[in-house]
């Protein structure tokens, strides 16, 4: 009986096993409008009804690369898939509540509110504002504040598409309108849309490039890429045997000048029939001695013509005037 569990078991552990083989890796896009079917991150699943509803989380300084943002969650979810592209709808963001409790303190204001607005295009969506004062205010300035921000934000969103109210959220800009008309009641620090829901979809509006013309440019700028790579790799492997041709034409300079040494001391012994010529030119600089004018000189100039001749240099002026003169 043990024998027959221990084979099922093992039985089971192989199929397990082998159900790796079968899993493909897939890449998450983010939406076709307003971000062009932007690769943010990759999946491992056996099937695309595996992939289909997955959440896939990820930091707007990952997804923008601004680092103003590392606290801003954004979240993605598939919906559909096309071949290996895992396509998904964007479903909402947060703010980290290590950030937001940062921003609340002791003397400080804190204004909160649910807002469920209606785009332009039909989709419904819960925003949550998140309003701090420079100080403490009263319970009428905290409901005039909160009132004033969901005017705001209920008429930003009736006027705008879905699409558009994704970037107003992620650039900031419905924050500063937000600001910048709340500020007249009482002086703010911060306004925060601390967090997004995708409550209903609306219309898909069929705007930006296509998969198969995003799959073509990707191709294209891979293209170019390995061809700089090449390139570069060609021009370094060519500045490699440059500089070694030249430490091999370098190689035979060094020797030539032992040749020309050699040369020399063959050549040398023929002026041993120019005796008077050399006695001749030896004789030259005498004069040339004797007409310097040494008693101008300082004892410290003297001297050091002295060290060059290998005289003594100890004695008066006139000692090295004379010793330099013989």
């Amino acid at each position: 009986m043990a024998n027959k569990v221990s084979a099922k078991a093992r039985a089971a552990a192989r199929k397990q096993r082998d159900k790796w083989k079968n899993k493909r890796w897939y890449t998450i896009r983010a939406p076709r409008h307003p971000w062009d079917f932007k690769k943010i991150g990759e999946t491992l699943g056996e099937s695309d009804e595996f992939i289909i509803g997955r959440v896939y989380t990820l930091t707007q300084q990952e997804f923008s690369g601004d680092f103003t943002k590392l606290h801003v969650i954004l979240k993605f979810k598939v919906t559909e898939c096309v071949g290996q592209d895992a396509l998904t709808q964007f479903i909402g963001h947060e703010h980290q509540s290590d950030h937001v409790r940062r921003q609340i303190r002791r003397y400080r204001g804190k204004i909160e509110d649910v807002v469920d607005v209606v785009t332009n295009d039909g989709y419904l969506v819960r925003l949550k504002p998140l309003i701090i004062t420079q100080q403490r205010v009263q319970t009428s300035i905290k409901h005039a504040l909160r009132l004033k921000c969901r005017e705001i934000i209920l008429g930003y969103s009736a006027k705008n598409t879905f699409a558009q109210l994704q970037e107003g959220i992620m650039n900031g800009k419905l924050e500063e309108e937000i600001q910048k008309v709340a500020k007249t009641i009482y002086p703010l620090r911060s306004v925060a849309i601390r967090k997004s829901q995708l409550l209903q979809e609306g219309v898909v509006v069929d705007k930006g490039p296509t998969l198969d013309e995003i799959h073509a440019e990707e191709a294209r700028v891979a293209s170019e890429m390995k061809a700089k790579k090449a390139a570069l790799l060609a021009q370094a492997m060519e500045e490699e045997a440059s500089d070694v041709e030249e430490s091999e034409e370098d190689e035979p300079e060094g020797d030539a000048p032992q040749e020309s040494a050699d040369v020399e001391s063959e050549a040398a012994p023929e002026p041993e029939n120019q005796d008077d010529s050399s006695e001749d030119v030896a004789e030259e600089p005498a004069p040339v001695s004797e007409s310097v004018d040494y008693s101008s000189m300082t004892v410290a100039e003297l001297k050091e013509l002295l060290k060059a001749a290998g005289k003594p240099v100890s004695g008066k002026k006139d000692d090295l005037i004379a010793r330099l003169q013989e």
